[in-house]
């Protein structure tokens, strides 16, 4: 079950969870093509790629248009898509009653909408290949907290879509998978990682989930996957 010239979409593949994720299907000789919502940072992941297999795409994933065309461009440069994982997300934290509502629309639009969005515009193709739909949900998605009403409300809808969404996509043999990390490594709400990271998860972790999931034999789904450090920060 190689994954070789495998094609793959990552939405928010500049950095960070996605970034790591590219890199682990690059190493199996797989096809990315990555996705973020400015040129300067598609740019400057396409330098630190400096590889013939990776596609750069701007594309604001609460915009449907702009999905259906990163989707046309990935199939006009490689005629296939085989794996989308709907990984962009933002967060905003505040109490309820000092979030502001630009933030909470911001949330739900990224991170809600984004991944009907990229689904939308890529079924069909995945129909095609008989493919793999991701999403990257959050542990912030079964497990409520203080001043993260927004986006828990976001995260508990990833994990509900896409759980009715593999209900749903299952008859056209397409896979579909939402992982849900607790504390990753990464730039997420502009952190810098640094050695104080170290006993999170990294985000080549989750690139090698991915790619266990896909080399995971057909007849078997992990429709709905935890995964947390083996061990808490202890200061």
């Amino acid at each position: 079950m190689s994954l070789l010239g495998k094609v793959a979409y990552i939405t928010g593949g500049t950095k960070g969870i996605g970034y790591g994720i590219a890199e682990s299907l690059l190493e199996k000789g797989m096809k990315v093509a990555i996705s973020g919502r400015s040129p300067k940072s598609v740019e400057e992941a396409l330098k630190n790629f400096n590889n013939d297999n990776v596609l750069g795409l701007v594309s604001d994933v609460s915009k449907l248009e702009d999905e259906v065309k990163a989707v046309k461009a990935v199939l006009e440069k490689w005629g296939r898509l085989d794996v989308v994982m709907a990984n962009a997300g933002v967060g905003h934290f505040a109490p309820i009653d000092e979030m502001s509502d630009k933030d909470w629309h911001q949330m739900i639009d990224t991170n809600l909408n984004g991944v009907f969005h990229t689904l939308k515009a890529s079924v069909e193709a995945l129909k095609e290949s008989e493919g793999y739909y991701m999403t990257l949900a959050s542990l912030a998605g079964t497990n409520f907290f203080a001043t993260a009403a927004g986006y828990n409300a976001t995260k508990f809808g990833v994990v509900g879509f896409t759980q009715a969404a593999m209900l749903d996509l299952r008859k056209y043999n397409i896979k579909v998978t939402t992982i849900m990390p607790g504390s990753v490594a990464t730039h997420f709400n502009d952190h810098v990682p640094s050695e104080q990271d170290a006993w999170k998860i990294q985000p080549e972790d989750i690139g090698q989930l991915v790619v266990d999931l896909l080399l995971m034999h057909p007849r078997t789904l992990p429709s709905k996957i935890e995964v947390r450090p083996t061990r808490p920060d202890l200061k």
